[in-house]
């Protein structure tokens, strides 16, 4: 299937590795082109020029600290068709054993950043007649854990922000919709891993016998293509009439009890 996103341009931020690479690779598989937001400029040439062996010039990056309004407001001096809000990760914890200013600054990033990209693009968005925004949440939104307090609280506001963006949006025709992936094998996700079989069998090298098939729905984690290849068939003009809902990616797990 054609998804018609051939020549289309997408903002990604949080582009430069895991879930946002992921969606930049599929994004340019369809013949579109993308701009890559993160804070490592380093990191960012890197992966340019290894998406650019398979997809030469249709790559640009930009260096930003998203966690602040004036690199967010930066971003507008191009309209993409789709922006992909992915920049952010929450820290684990109760809520005892996190200070105000680690809840403040994840939120800083995640929560206000994804609300003032949003913000920023959907009246400029509006004027052109046509764009998709999509934010990937994440499946804490729904299960709610007192061991991931502050993301459940993040991941629900982004959540309940995209159902309501949505409502105004499609007035203007424009959409919105987010992603909740389950634990997903990103390299924070195998950095985590690597640690762990350093400190309990000697060898980080063993990082993949402490991912504990039991745990997960077909007996994986979720892999950063899977939530990269929906979010772009999901921003296919092919489906307009989705609009306003967050679909949760989590293999079924949430009903496993």
């Amino acid at each position: 299937m054609d998804l018609e996103l051939a020549g289309r341009h997408a903002l990604i931020t949080g582009g430069s590795k895991g879930i946002g690479r992921a969606v930049a690779e599929a994004f340019l598989a369809e013949g579109g082109h993308v701009t890559l937001v993160a804070r490592s400029a380093d990191l960012l040439d890197q992966t340019r020029a290894e998406l650019n062996a398979d997809f030469p010039g249709k790559v640009a990056v930009r260096a930003a600290d998203l966690s602040q309004a004036a690199d967010r407001e930066a971003l507008t001096d191009e309209i993409p068709d789709v922006l992909i809000n992915n920049a952010g990760a929450i820290r684990a914890g109760r809520l005892r054993d996190l200070s105000i200013s680690e809840i403040e600054q994840d939120w800083a990033l995640k929560v206000f950043g994804y609300i003032h990209l949003c913000q920023l693009f959907q009246p400029l968005m509006a004027k052109r007649g046509s764009g998709t925004m999509v934010n990937i949440i994440g499946m804490g939104g729904r299960a709610n854990r007192a061991s991931y307090i502050s993301g459940a609280g993040a991941n629900a506001a982004l959540i309940g922000f995209t159902h309501a963006l949505g409502a105004e949006a499609q007035g203007e025709g424009l959409r919105v919709f987010g992603i909740n992936p389950s634990p997903t094998l990103t390299d924070r996700m195998t950095d985590m891993m690597k640690r762990r079989a350093a400190a309990e069998l000697g060898d980080a090298g063993r990082w993949e016998e402490m991912v504990d098939p039991s745990r997960f729905p077909y007996g994986r984690p979720a892999d950063p293509a899977e939530v990269g290849a929906l979010a772009v068939m999901l921003s296919s003009p092919k489906v307009t009439y989705l609009n306003g809902t967050v679909i949760d990616m989590d293999g079924g797990g949430q009903w496993r009890g």
